[in-house]
């Protein structure tokens, strides 16, 4: 008996002990769950409460919401709380579960480190954070983690110098997802070692150095494998072809060299295969075999070699012998050429079809009818030529078809008007001609664009273009349209841009526009229109610029467009305008308005200088009638004695000009601009003292300049002719400057061709004067002494690099002849009061046409300077003509002084490191690293949401300056895409800032401090 009672209380006691540790387990478990929702609630996000973790509820901590516990105890197993808005950090407390077996926090924004106690979960197999803001080191102690079967971190800012080779540990892994942070170095060799590896995502970090040529043995298991965006190097392994269940492969945006393994045809399962933005080759001789291969890959859906300049000579004729499974192929930014092939209509589920920026040539096939499922079709920046087919009309699918800057030809087929799907259209810069068809105004889905510019297209625009309800942009400009401008157009009430200039149409602006009050831009400039302004412009509250010079508009200019307080620049210049010219809103500020060319206005704000405006007596008026017949009575005895004068001058001018040859302006000069005498200058300019000194140049000085008589300070550039080539560079000056007009190009006033008090030939140019001087001094302000008075913040630098982009689309694309600068650098750009820019300069550009006039061949044949040193275009060192490529290399040099803050010119930059390999080595991880530190001085860059968007912007841009300073002219991008590239950088961002100042009603510095100064 006193055994069993011995053995009963044993078995007592045993029972009591083992609930109490159990209590106490769980115990330690809620208490590990509290800590962890105490720290990832902290950072106060909207959704991330956790209601439910409390310690009244019924079920206790297995009822919480996202806990699962075990079935045959209270433990916890699983934590699964994705896309719950937690913001704070991630508790160590959690390594307190030893149970648990899944751990999802995914698509938070949890931040700080990931905690090394995370190493004490041996039983953990799937660990997912990826989408939050983790940072810190990698955290090594995961390789304690042996039972891992998936661990995801993508998507956060972890950093490291690589990845711990104790990854390579975990021999059961079958998913490993670390793709978008910041590591770098090398790869462990370890982590090859992972045979179970079925997905391996370590793209969009730093990485770098080779692929393992054996990669083909290490991973039996693999189907999808992402190694891009890093910086390996080296060739493609040939053992590739060896990873047999491979589906995806993604090589792309690293620097991989020599060619694409021949033998990829045997990855049977092939789905997707990215090689682009690489510097991978293939010509006529060898190559393209990898082409050849790929067509045994009979799942193939997705195919890109894009931005790969090594691949050259003639595009592989097997591209139509791939999988009629193919859905996406894209063969852009390549050296290939010859014709599209005329069995592309073989691949009938192709959905992209993306050819842009090669040197295909020939006609577009009519198989391409065939391709019903095509959704984007880009045949831009070709060399393709005759008609559009029609049969493009059996594509119903087809959303966006972008051709434009090849040499198609013949009229706009009808059949487009079938695509009932198109959301978008671009055939400018191409020969186009005939009218407009009005079918292609029906469109009912067309949203984005319409862009028909620069073609030869004529007739009258269709009264359909009512039609395009949802259209938010319409370009037609540099065509041969006429007629008037439909009053139906006010039906397109959702337009934000629409231009029409260049054209020659006729009659007055439709008040019907003021029904498009979503209306930025508005361009009318070079037709031939004429009456009054519209009152009804004044009701498209949104209309941000205003074109309408070179017409022939009269009458005064409406008051009403005081009113429009987001218009930026208005330009009003060359017509019959009469009256008081306005002096509040968007006139107040001269920068923003031209008016040049109109003779009869008077009044307006000071600078302009104008008459002031008398009020007609009524005497005045009752005479008037009889005033016009004594004038007509005049005029007639007038013309007679004018005659004669003209004739005697024309005599005595003709003998001076034999006489004082060297002393003439180019004719069309004298036309245009009033001549100035030396004497005025020397004035004006204090004797050109060196108080009056703004600067020097190549060919001369620069000083300011008062004319006493009209109360105008402008700018004097005195050429200084001892020095070769400088009457030359005078010349070609003046030739340039009378062709453009635009707001972004610094304006001439007048200009002087005499003799100065030494009997000496001398020669000057008269300019508006900019007080903020020149980009260069905003840039590289005195050492030591940098201060927000004299540098500039980003949103003034990216307003400032939009000014020169247009001013130079403007000068390649909408002159006619095109004129090349020659010389862009941050001294040649100019800075207003407002700080918006100009470019000046023009002394050695170049007007690219067939036959130039005789006096500007002599000019520029003997001016053998074409550019600056550290800006000039590479190709010009070895002799290449001037093109408009080369101001782009100089133009994405300069894009990248501007926001480094560093000279291409610097000291730092020797043997093979330059400004671009500067600037793309650090993109975009290190982007923090390269950017001028000046640009903080006018922002908090710590708020986390600021910097986020800094940096994406930084990225952008720095991205934008090296893309256009390639080496290769044909690689550099397109000037007319550069400019909409920037303006989408510049206009996010500082939609980003408007958000930023209205959320803090103004009062946060930084919110204050990142929006440009003139917006």
């Amino acid at each position: 008996m006193a055994v069993r009672a011995t053995s009963l209380l044993l078995l007592m006691m045993l029972c009591t002990s083992t609930s109490t540790i159990e209590a106490t387990e769980e115990a330690d478990e809620e208490a590990a769950l509290l800590d962890f929702r105490a720290a990832a609630v902290s950072g106060g996000g909207n959704g991330g409460s956790l209601p439910s973790w409390n310690g009244s509820s019924a079920g206790g901590f297995c009822s919480w919401e996202g806990v699962t516990c075990g079935a045959r105890h209270r433990r916890v197993v699983a934590i699964t709380l994705p896309s719950q808005g937690l913001t704070g950090v991630l508790s160590p407390a959690i390594g307190n579960l030893s149970f648990l077996r899944t751990l999802n926090l995914s698509s938070n924004s949890f931040t700080g480190d990931i905690p090394a106690s995370l190493g004490r979960l041996r039983r953990l197999r799937a660990l997912d954070l990826s989408h939050n803001a983790f940072s810190g080191e990698f955290p090594a102690n995961l390789s304690f983690c042996t039972s891992l079967t998936v661990l995801f971190l993508r998507h956060n800012q972890i950093r490291g110098c690589t990845i711990p080779p104790g990854l390579g540990s975990i021999l059961g892994l079958r998913f490993l997802a670390l793709a978008y942070n910041n590591l770098s170095g090398k790869p462990p060799i370890s982590l090859y070692n992972l045979s179970s590896l079925e997905i391996l995502q370590i793209q969009g970090n730093m990485l770098l150095g080779d692929i393992p040529a054996d990669i083909g043995s290490r991973f039996p298991r693999m189907r999808i494998l992402c190694f891009d965006r890093n910086q390996f190097t080296g060739f493609i392994p040939a053992s590739i072809s060896n990873l047999t269940a491979l589906e995806a492969l993604y090589l792309e945006d690293n620097r991989l060299s020599g060619y694409v393994p021949r033998t990829l045809g045997r990855l049977g399962a092939l789905q997707n295969l990215y090689l682009h933005y690489n510097m991978l080759e293939a010509d006529n001789r060898e190559g393209w075999e990898f082409i050849n291969s790929l067509s045994n890959c009979s799942q193939l859906q997705e195919l890109q070699i894009n931005r790969n300049p090594g691949f050259t000579g003639n595009r592989p004729s097997s591209i139509v012998n791939l999988s009629r499974t193919l859905q996406v192929l894209w063969l852009s930014d390549t050296g290939i050429t010859g014709n599209i092939p005329s069995a592309i209509g073989n691949l009938v589920n192709l959905e992209f079809f993306i050819a842009a920026n090669t040197s295909l040539s020939g006609v577009v096939p009519n198989s391409i009818g065939k391709m019903g499922n095509l959704v984007q079709l880009g045949l831009y920046n070709t060399r393709l030529s005759g008609p559009i087919p029609s049969v493009i009309g059996n594509l119903s699918k087809l959303t966006k078809l972008f051709a434009y800057n090849t040499n198609l030809e013949g009229a706009i087929p009808a059949s487009l008007g079938k695509l009932k799907n198109l959301e978008a259209i671009d055939l400018s810069r191409n020969l186009l001609n005939n009218s407009i068809p009005r079918d292609i105004l029906k469109l009912p889905l067309l949203s984005d664009f319409l862009e028909l510019s620069y073609n030869s297209l004529s007739g009258p625009l269709p009264s359909e273009v009512g039609s395009l309800q949802n259209l938010n942009q319409l370009f037609l400009s540099g065509n041969q349209l006429s007629g008037e401008i439909p009053d139906s157009i006010g039906k397109c009430t959702v337009l934000e841009n629409l231009w029409l200039d260049d054209n020659s149409f006729t009659g007055s602006i439709p008040q019907t526009l003021k029904n498009v009050k979503g209306l930025n831009q508005l361009n009318l400039s070079m037709n031939k229109l004429s009456g009054t302004i519209p009152d009804g412009i004044g009701n498209i509250q949104r209309l941000q610029q205003l074109d309408l010079a070179h017409n022939n508009f009269s009458g005064p200019i409406p008051t009403i467009l005081q009113n429009l307080t987001l218009l930026t620049k208005l330009d009003l210049s060359f017509n019959n305008f009469q009256g008081e010219v306005p002096k509040e809103g968007i006139f107040r500020n001269l920068a923003d308005f031209s008016i040049t060319g109109n003779d009869q206005l008077c009044g307006g704000i000071p600078q302009l200088h104008l008459a002031t405006c008398h009020v007609n007596s009524v005497k005045k008026k009752r005479n008037e009638r009889s005033k016009y017949l004594i004038i007509d009575l005049a005029t007639s005895a007038a013309l007679l004695f004018l005659a004669f004068i003209i004739a005697l001058i024309k005599l005595i001018y003709k003998k001076l000009r034999q006489k004082q040859n060297r002393l003439s302006l180019p004719p069309m000069i004298e036309e245009q601009y009033g001549r100035v005498s030396y004497r005025a200058l020397a004035n004006g300019t204090n004797g050109f003292s060196e108080g009056n000194l703004l600067g020097k140049g190549s060919f001369g000085a620069v000083y300011t300049c008062t004319f006493q008589d009209e109360g105008i300070i402008a700018a004097v550039k005195v050429f200084n002719l001892e020095q070769s080539g400088s009457s030359r560079s005078f010349v070609a000056e003046c030739e340039a400057l009378r062709r453009v007009r635009h707001r972004c190009l610094l304006k001439i006033i007048t200009c002087c061709s005499s003799i100065n008090q030494q009997g000496q030939e001398f020669k000057a140019l008269v300019f508006e004067l900019m007080p903020n001087g020149s980009l260069n001094a905003w840039l590289h302000p005195e050492p030591g002494m940098p201060t927000m008075s004299n540098t500039l913040s980003l949103a003034q630098r990216l307003d400032i690099a939009v000014d020169i982009l247009d001013a130079l689309d403007y000068l390649h694309n909408h002159c006619q002849p095109p004129i090349v600068h020659c010389d862009l650098k941050p001294s040649n750009i100019l800075l207003a009061e407002d700080l918006s820019a100009r470019v000046g300069d023009f002394g050695i550009s170049r007007i690219l046409r067939e036959h130039a006039s005789a006096t500007l061949q002599n000019s520029n044949s003997t001016i053998r300077i074409r550019g600056t040193i550290g800006y000039v275009a590479p190709e010009y060192g070895e002799g290449a003509s001037a093109s408009t490529l080369g101001d782009v290399y100089s133009l994405g040099i300069l894009l990248l002084e501007m926001f480094t803050g560093q000279s291409p010119i610097d000291d730092m930059f020797r043997g093979s490191l330059d400004l671009h390999k500067f600037s793309d080595d650090a993109l975009p991880e290190r982007i923090w690293e390269i950017a001028d530190t000046t640009m903080w001085l006018h922002m908090d860059t710590n708020d986390r949401t600021a910097r986020s968007k800094i940096e994406k912007c930084l990225i952008s841009v720095i991205a934008l300056g090296i893309s256009c300073s390639k080496k290769q002219p044909r690689e550099r991008t397109p000037i007319h895409d550069a400019v909409i590239e920037m303006h989408a950088i510049r206009d996010s961002y500082l939609q980003f800032a408007r958000s930023l100042v209205a959320e803090h009603g103004g009062s946060s510095n930084n919110s204050a401090a990142i929006y440009s100064k003139n917006n």
